[in-house]
């Protein structure tokens, strides 16, 4: 009876061990994971930072008047080269 009691234990305990191991395993894998998705979010941060920063920029008048003036060849309007067109009554 002693030696059937003792097995019994003794195979309770192993299965307590395995599950132990694998119970720890898993937390160490979700760990790991929580990590990547942490460090993740921070690198999507900073992406995110850096795209306001450039859309900030991109939409300055300045830059877009330079833009403007380099690529377009374009000049600023003065009174001199302004047309009015008037409207006759029929």
């Amino acid at each position: 009876m002693t030696g059937r009691l003792s097995f019994a234990v003794t195979v309770v305990l192993v299965l307590c061990a395995l599950s132990l191991v694998n119970a720890q395993y898993q937390a160490r894998r979700l760990f790991i994971e929580l990590e990547r998705a942490q460090s993740s979010a921070r690198q999507l941060d900073i992406d995110w930072a850096q795209l306001q920063l450039d859309q900030s920029t991109l939409g300055k008048n300045s830059r877009i008047e330079a833009l403007a003036r380099r690529d377009l060849n374009m000049v600023s309007l003065t009174p001199e080269r302004t047309q009015y067109l008037t409207v006759r009554d029929k």
